[in-house]
């Protein structure tokens, strides 16, 4: 399955700039999935009373996207639903079918807990064979809602996070990777966002064993993920056997 994910420099609380930023990039690029960055269509904004979709715009515009394009189409956006309100990941099938993730861990530094209304579901697409969890930014820094109960082959992560910590995003990314022996995929924005925070250009994919698989070129970052060789350095290193057991509790 081949990812191509851009590195959005999102412009700031303007949706309809956003997806035609979105389209001219992709426009000639052909995928099995792309991969949008988190809140790719307003930036990451706790204004969410003036931002959230209240229409399923960000919504519809994946949908003509993987339509159009014939691929799925995933990132994150805010939603507001029956007066609450989300950052919510959207996995948009070629066909049309939607499944989606309500992000588990809230910001607090920057008070998303106090705006948003964090998921109570760890959400699992099967998609060209693959299984692929969603996950988005700050649920990176807790492995054990990310732990690989047999259940993945690929977590997706979607973020805004800013070049002062860049260090930790990157490290983490590679750990979710080698201690769960899955592929991860971590999209991040690049740019300045309305809050005068900078995003470096720090997007990765990486194998089971760490290593770095992705290409990078212009605003693109693509990779090639081939489950058989999943399969077979599982079936060598055998590691999963050897986890502890236990239950979240949502």
């Amino acid at each position: 399955m081949k990812i191509t994910a851009l590195n959005l420099d999102i412009v700031w609380k303007n949706k309809e700039k956003n997806f035609q930023l979105i389209k001219n990039e992709l426009h000639l690029q052909e995928a099995d999935l792309f991969l949008l960055p988190e809140m790719f269509s307003t930036g990451f904004c706790m204004d969410a009373s003036e931002v959230a979709d209240r229409n399923l715009e960000s919504l519809a515009f994946l949908k003509e996207m993987a339509k159009n394009k014939n691929a799925a189409f995933c990132g994150s956006a805010s939603v507001q639903e029956d007066g609450k309100f989300y950052n919510r990941m959207y996995f948009v099938h070629p066909e049309g079918n939607v499944d989606f993730y309500d992000k588990r861990h809230l910001f607090s530094f920057s008070g998303e807990d106090k705006v948003y209304t964090p998921g109570k579901k760890r959400i699992v697409v099967n998609y060209q064979g693959f299984r692929i969890l969603l996950q988005v930014c700050y649920d990176l820094r807790f492995p054990v809602f990310a732990r690989n109960n047999d259940d993945y082959d690929i977590i997706l992560y979607v973020a805004n996070w800013p070049e002062k910590r860049v260090d930790a995003w990157e490290h983490l990314l590679k750990a979710r990777a080698i201690e769960n022996l899955s592929f991860v995929f971590g999209l991040n924005r690049i740019g300045t966002d309305g809050n005068n925070l900078f995003y470096k250009e720090s997007s990765h994919c990486f194998f089971a064993d760490g290593k770095e698989i992705s290409i990078k070129e212009g605003n693109l970052v693509t990779a090639e993920l081939h489950l058989e060789e999943l399969k077979d350095f599982r079936g060598h290193f055998q590691f999963l056997n050897d986890r502890d057991s236990f239950e979240i509790k949502l």
